[in-house]
């Protein structure tokens, strides 16, 4: 690829942002889990010279920020406002908006989705890479064919997840992609030069499934792509069983909507609600509900864990946690959603829940939602059914 080569981005001076006054709530907060990483650092310093031009009539775009500490960080050590940021999760997105209220730093940002306009004419991004290619695709079109022609991207990651086929996509829509030296384990990328051929917009990308006789859409930072999930694909066995009668239903933690599309294909009369606190996740819902006629029946909504929901509201849960915490295997978030779905059910409401065989949340289920049946095991997999006790 043109322009690959070493950097020098030096050793982090960051001393005037304190990274330790920041947090993750509302998402999961754990002694292992931290609300920035070496790669927020790096980005900073090694954007340093760029941000310090942006107060001369530049503009910032910053993407993939986990908990705000690009987005505040920019602001504190360089005075800046305006800028402009997306964050997949709605957790993040309401810890950055938190953690600004804490360092009094609200009104320097707006949180925008992932859009042309968030990078409409932008003179630098910031940007936490994603593990995903797809993700990273569609984010690197997006910047290509919006920010200013002189843009400047620095970029970086953990240097485990980074791999050369990185450097191939965004060499499809940049002329240089600058790799700087590693620094605690993290390592910055320095993007310039939008390409005039680069590829036309492909997302949301779609699929037909065989096995579930529907399309599936996906944006790229949703989970499984356009696949169906093996996990869901087991779960969607037991589809007869779950709550014969039911009007309505959720789809927790939707992904690309699979399982709501396959519930109001197999019920004509059931309205479902898709949600997940993904925006990629609720946009790719969206598409296959669309894809499928099913607009009229799917409807897709952000939210975390299911926060805007009325209490004891919900006939039908059905829920394939994941079980990690970004690159961290963790339970947290799956207790935080059988939590939720123990609040939202109706009294004889029923959850059912798909997870990895091995993590036995059987107990958890239990004693959060309700009794708890297994209903099915596989090599991989356990499903099971907890209903919510009556009053």
């Amino acid at each position: 690829m043109n322009g690959i080569q070493d950097s020098e981005p030096g050793t982090p001076d960051l001393a005037g942002f304190d990274f330790a006054q920041l947090r993750r709530f509302p998402d999961i907060e754990a002694e292992n889990l931290f609300a920035h990483d070496a790669t927020d650092e790096l980005i900073l310093t090694s954007a340093g010279s760029a941000l310090a031009r942006i107060s001369d009539g530049g503009s910032l775009a910053i993407v993939g920020d986990r908990y705000g500490a690009l987005t505040l960080g920019s602001a504190a050590l360089h005075g800046l406002a305006g800028i402009r940021v997306n964050q997949d999760g709605l957790s993040g997105e309401l810890a950055l908006a938190a953690n600004a209220q804490r360092l009094g730093l609200e009104g320097t940002f707006s949180s925008q989705p992932l859009t042309a306009e968030l990078f409409a004419g932008a003179n630098v991004v910031l940007w936490q890479l994603p593990r995903s290619l797809d993700e990273l695709a569609e984010t690197a079109e997006l910047i290509s064919a919006n920010a200013a022609p002189n843009v400047q991207i620095v970029a970086g990651g953990r240097v485990k997840h980074m791999t050369l086929a990185m450097n191939t996509v965004l060499g499809n829509y940049f002329e240089q992609v600058v790799p700087g030296r590693a620094w605690r384990k993290s390592r910055p990328l320095v993007v310039t030069g939008p390409r005039a051929d680069a590829p036309a917009s492909s997302f949301p990308r779609s699929e037909f499934n065989q096995a579930l006789g529907l399309t599936l859409c996906a944006h790229g930072a949703t989970f499984a792509g356009t696949k169906l999930d093996i996990g869901t694909r087991f779960l969607l066995d037991f589809e007869p069983d779950m709550l014969p009668g039911a009007t309505t239903a959720i789809d927790l933690g939707c992904g690309n909507g699979a399982i709501a599309a396959a519930l109001a294909t197999a019920r004509p009369s059931l309205l479902v609600t898709a949600t997940d606190q993904s925006a990629s996740a609720v946009a790719s819902a969206t598409a296959t509900a669309h894809a499928n006629g099913l607009g009229g029946r799917v409807a897709a909504v952000r939210d975390d864990a299911m926060a805007g929901f009325e209490p004891a509201s919900a006939e039908l849960i059905v829920l394939n946690p994941p079980f990690h915490v970004g690159a961290t295997v963790h339970a947290g978030i799956a207790l935080k959603l059988f939590d939720a779905a123990a609040r939202v059910l109706a009294p004889g409401g029923e959850l059912w829940t798909v997870y990895n065989r091995h993590l036995d949340y059987r107990a958890q289920l239990e004693q959060r939602v309700g009794p708890t049946t297994i209903k099915g095991r596989n090599s991989k997999f356990t499903v099971a059914l907890s209903r919510k006790a009556k009053s």
